[in-house]
């Protein structure tokens, strides 16, 4: 039996339905990953599991009971907001504490698990500091702290590090996958970051529109997209995109009701004679390896050259290879028809 249990939730602010028949099973321990647009509500979804929003239809189930209707505070579930959402005034103690001071828990368990914590998220010599004294990524590791000591059945992150820069964003990704594997806590965590979903996810949920358009691991969505959005949402940077009728022949079957195809950016290679011809746009040079923008005839293509700089220069005209293993085939709908062999 699953840990917590979705059953047809659905979410209507007035006519407008914000989640659509969402059906999910999520197992204990598990981290799971909602990605998706700006839009596509997967914070909404966040806050039906918390019960920071009623739903209009369905069920919710944590650990065989359900707390559909059960208020917030009761449904044993701890949130860690975008914003930190500490208070000012407060020592990093108090902050971590005040939930615990608020259900009269003893004193001399409250410094045990507030000091546990701390050691874990390597805050001990900042308990008595206020959040001002502390950098963006101390003071999210205190949020989470304070999360931590309430241990709850299901952490709920909504987009954590959004206000972090780029280098603190990494050290904090690390620090989140440290912390899961640690206390090997049920975790659901909202991004729009894919580079996120896919490093620490065990399984990723893409949503588009309030609908689950697939549920995999990160490498499951990586390999076999279900669909065209999916493809193209999944991978830093996204699928590349074909009409049929733009695919030069190279001895391939092509499977019936395919209308265009999809190839990974590692899926093209430059070749002198290459059934492809196109005009490099742009080179960015990543180090171990570079992106390649292409202009093949008015279709916009990214290649992934490895190991090593790029051998052309913008404004040069290549030929490429698409590897006809490679390809995703998909149908009128944008679904898929048959995956890269």
């Amino acid at each position: 039996m699953a840990f917590l249990t979705l059953k047809g939730i659905e979410k209507s602010f007035a006519d407008v339905r914000t989640i659509k028949n969402v059906n999910l099973s999520i197992e204990r321990g598990e981290f799971v990953v909602f990605v998706g647009p700006s839009g596509c509500g997967k914070t909404t979804l966040l806050r039906l599991i918390a019960g920071l929003e009623e739903a209009t239809a369905g069920q919710i189930e944590l650990d065989g009971r359900d707390i559909t209707h059960v208020p917030s505070a009761k449904r044993d579930l701890a949130m860690v907001f975008q914003t930190y959402a500490l208070y000012p005034h407060m020592t990093v103690f108090d902050n971590m504490s005040f939930a615990l001071r608020l259900a009269k828990e003893p004193k001399d368990q409250i410094r045990a698990k507030v000091e546990r914590a701390a050691e874990i998220l390597n805050l001990s010599k900042y308990l008595q500091r206020t959040p001002r004294q502390l950098s963006g990524g101390q003071r999210q590791r205190v949020a989470i702290g304070r999360a931590i000591v309430r241990a709850p059945k299901v952490f709920l992150f909504d987009e954590p590090l959004s206000n972090l820069d780029a280098a603190l964003r990494g050290q904090m990704r690390v620090e989140i996958a440290r912390l899961h594997r640690e206390l090997g806590a049920t975790t659901i965590y909202v991004t729009h970051d894919q580079v996120e979903a896919m490093t620490l996810a065990d399984r990723v949920v893409v949503l588009r529109d309030g609908a689950v358009e697939q549920v995999g691991s990160p490498l499951q969505l990586y390999d076999t997209p279900s669909n065209r959005f999916v493809g193209q949402f999944i991978g830093t940077p996204p699928m590349n995109f074909l009409a049929l009728d733009r695919l030069p022949a190279m001895g391939q079957r092509i499977p019936e009701g395919a209308r265009s195809v999809g190839i990974r950016p590692e899926g093209l290679t430059l070749q002198e004679g290459g059934p492809m011809k196109a005009n490099v746009e742009l080179v960015e040079s990543l180090g171990a390896d570079a992106l390649i923008y292409l202009d093949c005839c008015g279709d916009k293509l990214v290649m992934r050259h490895l190991g090593g700089r790029s051998p052309v220069q913008a404004g040069a005209q290549v030929g490429i290879w698409l590897d006809p293993t490679a390809l995703h085939y998909f149908d009128a709908q944008g679904q898929v028809v048959q995956h890269a062999c």
